[in-house]
C-alpha cells in the first residue's frame, strides 16, 4: 500500500478499541493512531502497563472490589462501620461515593446487574460473596443504579436479606433515573445517601 504500516494490525488496534464501552469508530482510529506515533519505549510502557493491571489486580476477598492485595484498603480500614454494607454495580461506583466523604460503611461490588436481556442472572454477579459476609452487618445500602435492571437487582437482594434480619434501604432518587452513578456529582450523591429508604 506504500503507508508504512501493516493495514491488517492496524485494523485489529482499531478493532481493539472499539470494543472499549463508549468508543465508536472514529474515538478507535485516534487513539489507534496515536498509540501508532508513540515513541516505542513509551509504547512498551503502555503494554505494560495493561498486562501489569491484568496480572496485579484482584477482588478483594471480602467485599470483591478491585485491589492489588488480599482485601481491599476500604475492608482493612478498621475505622470504617462494618456494620453497613453499600452495595454498587460496579468498582466505579465505590469511587463516585467516597469522593462524597459522606459515607464511612463498606462497600459490596456485584460486577453488573441482573439483565436477563443480556444474559446476565443472579449467578453471575457476586451476591453468594454477599450473603457470606452479613455476620455483624444490621444494614444494607442498596445503591444499584436507577435503572431497570438496577431496580430488578436491588428488589432480588432485598428479597433474599429481608428473610435474614438485615435491615435493606435504597437510594433516594436524588441521582437521575437512567443515569450512572459514576457521572453523578458529589451533592446529588450525597442527597440520594442521606435520602435512603427502607425497601
Amino acid at each position: 500500500m506504500g503507508l508504512g504500516y501493516d493495514v491488517a494490525a492496524l485494523s485489529e488496534l482499531i478493532n481493539q478499541f472499539e470494543r472499549m464501552p463508549g468508543i465508536g469508530k472514529k474515538s478507535a482510529q485516534r487513539m489507534a493512531f496515536y498509540v501508532l506515533g508513540m515513541d516505542p519505549a513509551d509504547a512498551e510502557k503502555f503494554a505494560s502497563a495493561i498486562l501489569g493491571a491484568h496480572e496485579k489486580i484482584k477482588r478483594c476477598k471480602i467485599c470483591c472490589n478491585l485491589t492489588e492485595d488480599e482485601t481491599c484498603s476500604i475492608c482493612r480500614n478498621e475505622a470504617r462501620d462494618k456494620k453497613i454494607v453499600c452495595v454498587v454495580e460496579d468498582p466505579r461506583d465505590v469511587i463516585a461515593i467516597e469522593r462524597t466523604h459522606e459515607f464511612d460503611g463498606t462497600y459490596h461490588v456485584l460486577h453488573g446487574s441482573i439483565s436477563p436481556m443480556d444474559g446476565i442472572g443472579p449467578d453471575q454477579l457476586t451476591i453468594k460473596e454477599l450473603l457470606a459476609r452479613l455476620d455483624g452487618v444490621e444494614e444494607v445500602i442498596m445503591a444499584t443504579n436507577p435503572t431497570v435492571s438496577g431496580e430488578a437487582t436491588a428488589m432480588y437482594v432485598s428479597r433474599l436479606l429481608k428473610p435474614l434480619g438485615v435491615k435493606v434501604t435504597r437510594l433516594a432518587y436524588g441521582v437521575p433515573v437512567g443515569a450512572d452513578l459514576e457521572y453523578a456529582d458529589e451533592v446529588t450523591l450525597t442527597r440520594a445517601m442521606e435520602g435512603r429508604r427502607e425497601i
